[in-house]
């Protein structure tokens, strides 16, 4: 067979891999924890308002008894402002509130995540009861796993602190349960006992983590009143950012408000804060430094 110059001369092109995905590329980032955490109480039209002048493109919608009578307002308003639905905070069994997310997904046919959380008790646990807890567990997620598969939704397990908190109980219920849409939602704030190990746990959670929500961290910021810090402003977070970075983790990354402060200010301190640290994941220094808005200094 004859090869023309022209074919020659492009197998001889090296091949160029694709540049890996920015973790922290503004697209790439999802507002969490900003309902029922507003100083200013929004309602989802301007809610939706503030998310898209902030340049989010994602959201994870939290909620309380109060916010689910205009829950079809809030899918209505931030699909006009072009806000894709990344997930939806979710009861831990199908009760009514559950049934109730079930059926308005369906119907707007919305395919997104239900991040679920338990306790689980203690961290430490004996063989026998360590067993024991990753099958009860198993056994309570398999139901909303199995009723989210039927309408194309995934179920997130959701560290909140307790034996679910821990990453490897979480992987070796996902590894009892045997469901394709089950993963793991890691975040920060509630990860402070992480901290020292955080690099192995990443790697561990990486082949089943659906999103991963920033906070800025200290080490026992949670023992110490400094459980949530805006980005920037915790002694632990560019270390963080690195080992995300190099880690290969492409998938959504959450931007918390979590305090009633005005959320727009909260989530404008956080981003911020990522501005200000990611030059530094490559070794330059800025000349500026944020002012926050939320956060008084001692």
């Amino acid at each position: 067979m004859r090869l023309t110059l022209l074919t020659i001369l492009v197998l001889a092109l090296p091949i160029r891999a694709e540049a890996p995905r920015d973790p922290f590329d503004r697209k790439n980032l999802m507002a969490w924890c900003v309902v029922p955490f507003d100083g200013k109480n929004r309602g989802p039209e301007e809610r939706a308002a503030v998310l898209k002048k902030l340049g989010f493109v994602h959201y994870a919608y939290d909620w309380r008894d109060a916010h689910l009578p205009t829950f079809e307002r809030e899918l209505a308003a931030i699909k006009k402002e072009g806000i894709t639905l990344d997930a939806v905070w979710f009861p831990a069994s199908l009760d009514k509130n559950a049934k109730f997310f079930l059926e308005k997904l369906e119907q707007h046919k919305i395919q997104t995540q239900l991040w679920v959380t338990m306790n689980g008790g203690s961290v430490t646990a004996t063989p026998e009861e360590q067993a024991k807890r990753v099958k009860q567990h198993a056994d309570a997620i398999r139901p909303i796993a199995e009723a989210a598969a039927k309408i194309g939704c995934s179920v997130g397990l959701y560290n909140h602190g307790g034996w679910f908190g821990e990453p490897e109980n979480q992987i070796a219920i996902i590894d009892a349960l045997k469901l394709k849409n089950v993963g793991i939602v890691y975040n920060l704030h509630h990860g402070h006992d992480h901290l020292d190990r955080f690099e192995t746990l990443l790697a561990k959670m990486k082949p089943h983590l659906y999103a991963l929500n920033l906070n800025g961290m200290v080490k026992d910021g949670d023992k110490v009143g400094k459980k949530i810090l805006p980005l920037g402003q915790g002694s632990e977070d560019l270390r963080l950012l690195k080992i995300i970075k190099a880690s290969g983790y492409a998938g959504p990354i959450g931007i918390i408000g979590h305090t009633m402060d005005d959320v727009e200010d909260r989530l404008r301190d956080n981003l911020d804060g990522l501005d200000w640290l990611t030059p530094q994941l490559v070794g330059l220094t800025p000349n500026w430094i944020p002012k926050l808005r939320t956060l008084k200094k001692p």
